[in-house]
């Protein structure tokens, strides 16, 4: 069994009845959805669409406009209120205002080294190390480490319902590649509706790995070229390019990256990159039947996951339960002791 989703379903298009006024969230990229607007979120705006409710992410968001009447600027230049503040996010509103350093942000790190763009050959070169194949008794999929520690993201579905898992990592030695399994590897945190998973490796002779940053979907524009790696059907290191086809792309009430790079079975869990080299999303899946229609989880869901991993967090004493309780209070603990 692969780890990547293979899902068919028709795709439908978000719009209005003739005669029908209602709310409009406008989108990058020309792109809107029409709806009644539920509430909307410091971090989301809620709308019903009428065959299912979407929570749109404020970074994908350039305006609102409520029965005909605008409410927040609608051009790209301006930019949604309640974001997260410069210090947290890149702000970057074109190719050439990306940060070129990166920043550390505990677990992970934003940004790029270099403001320009870089042949997929140099970046698969560059990067290789950084990602990684996740096995499992019942499967595989792929993963990239987000700090030279050990912790690596892949997707909830390679590792669902597992607890025996192993990391194969090649590792440059000499010029050469040297793969090496690691299988002192834990579960720290996972959001079953997020598709994402955050494993450690722990083992004793781990050393240092190479990390990938993560970058800004937000960044990209509809055509940029992006690249995957991964372990399609378990052929480790497979890379493959495309473009962006789409950043809005609906799919049971939440929104992917749409892109045409090939991916198959295996590359769950794997990084998309842009061209500098930054994590841009997570593959998860597929159209069936089709080649060319590709999804990916966008990486400010990512980011967010992992600044909110505590909320996530796995119990390792207790595998069947994804929730950690608090110890109950002292008094407590001694009435039940008394009790007979």
């Amino acid at each position: 069994m692969y780890g990547t989703r293979i899902v068919a379903f028709s795709l439908l298009l978000l719009g209005s009845s003739p005669g029908w006024t209602g709310d409009v969230v406008q989108l990058h990229d020309d792109a809107s959805v029409t709806g009644r607007i539920l509430a909307e979120k410091k971090e989301a705006v809620i709308v019903d669409v009428g065959y299912t409710v979407l929570s749109i992410p404020r970074s994908a968001i350039i305006g609102t406009i409520r029965d005909g009447a605008a409410e927040k600027v609608t051009s790209k230049a301006d930019v949604a209120t309640n974001e997260p503040p410069p210090s947290s996010r890149l702000t970057a509103t074109s190719k050439s205002s990306i940060a070129t350093n990166s920043e550390n942000k505990g677990v992970y790190t934003t940004g790029t080294g270099g403001a320009s763009d870089r042949s997929v050959r140099d970046l698969v070169a560059q990067l290789g190390q950084g990602v990684v194949q996740v096995r499992t008794p019942s499967g595989l999929g792929s993963g990239f480490f987000v700090s030279d520690d050990g912790y690596l993201i892949t997707n909830f579905h390679v590792i669902e319902g597992e607890t025996k898992i192993s990391v194969e990592v090649y590792h440059q030695k000499d010029g050469q590649l040297d793969r090496h399994s690691y299988k002192d590897v834990r579960i720290v945190a996972m959001n079953k509706f997020g598709d994402l998973a955050l494993l450690k490796v722990d083992d004793k002779d781990a050393p240092k790995f190479l990390r990938v940053s993560l970058g800004e979907s937000d960044a990209l524009a509809v055509g940029d070229k992006v690249f995957a790696i991964g372990s399609p059907l378990g052929l480790e290191r497979t890379v493959t390019e495309g473009i962006l086809s789409t950043k809005t792309r609906q799919f049971q009430g939440s929104l992917y990256l749409q892109t045409t790079t090939q991916i198959n079975p295996g590359n769950s869990g794997g990084p998309l990159f842009n061209l500098r080299g930054d994590v841009v999303g997570v593959t998860n899946m597929k159209l069936n039947f089709s080649e060319g229609l590709a999804f990916a989880i966008p990486v400010e869901q990512v980011r967010w996951f992992l600044d909110h991993r505590d909320a996530f967090a796995y119990d390792n004493d207790n595998p069947s339960n994804p929730f950690r309780y608090l110890e109950p209070p002292r008094h407590l603990k001694s009435a039940t002791s008394e009790d007979p």
